[in-house]
């Protein structure tokens, strides 16, 4: 992969996770005829499965560049993600749930704005969805729309009259949709990470949150799902 360079146009920095929705937002912003820089967060997760899928996505899809930066919110904890908490496996809940990372999108956002910035990017992709989720205030249009202002207010290439676009592609989408998508688009849902709480046999748990919704898409929509489950 090669250096960014300033003679670029119509560069697009990704929020790159690993996971479903991230892998199918990067391959629409590719297919929408943007050169593709993606960012990927090591934030001290538990597992670091959905890194190395992040990196199998950036190899497949030919990123022009792939960023890993290292930010360790496990010294923070607060979530099953980051500290030694039991990740919930008796279904999708009504409230928000302890797999809540503390401000993460706030966090991430913030970073990936400030890679667009230095890759002479207006135009920032995130994967987050408000319909089939979780329940994370941080995946909320409001809360998008929100970040975007403060963004232009607290940016040199904001004040300066070029603010950044945030592209949420699946914000309205069911995971039925994205499922339907990753078919179209020709990617292998297996590239993608998307379980809590990996098998030691390094299957997905099939019964965490994360699992459930894409398990619950994919069946909805009639696409298989590549993705080894440890409860099949």
């Amino acid at each position: 992969m090669t250096n960014i360079t300033d003679s670029e146009t119509r560069a697009g920095v990704v929020l790159l996770s690993g996971g479903l929705d991230s892998m199918v937002t990067a391959a629409l912003a590719r297919e929408q005829g943007f050169v593709v820089h993606a960012l990927t967060i090591d934030y001290g997760q538990r597992h670091i499965r959905e890194l190395q899928s992040a990196r199998t996505i950036a190899e497949k899809l030919g990123v022009h560049s792939h960023i890993e930066f290292s930010l360790d919110l496990s010294q923070f904890g607060g979530s099953a993600l980051t500290a030694d908490i039991d990740v919930p496996k008796t279904g999708v809940g009504d409230d928000i749930p302890v797999t809540y990372v503390p401000a993460r999108n706030l966090v991430f956002l913030s970073l990936t704005t400030a890679f667009a910035e230095t890759a002479h990017a207006s135009d920032i992709f995130i994967g987050v969805n408000s319909l089939d989720y979780s329940g994370y205030p941080d995946c909320r249009p409001e809360f998008i729309a929100s970040f975007a202002e403060t963004a232009r207010l607290g940016t040199k290439q904001g004040v300066e009259g070029s603010p950044f676009t945030i592209h949420t592609p699946l914000q309205h989408m069911t995971k039925a949709d994205i499922a339907r998508e990753c078919e179209r688009l020709g990617l292998d849902p297996a590239w993608s990470w998307s379980c809590y709480d990996p098998a030691p046999g390094g299957e997905a748990c099939g019964l965490c949150d994360s699992c459930r919704l894409r398990r619950k898409g994919f069946a909805e929509a009639g696409v298989v799902d590549t993705t080894r489950y440890k409860t099949e």
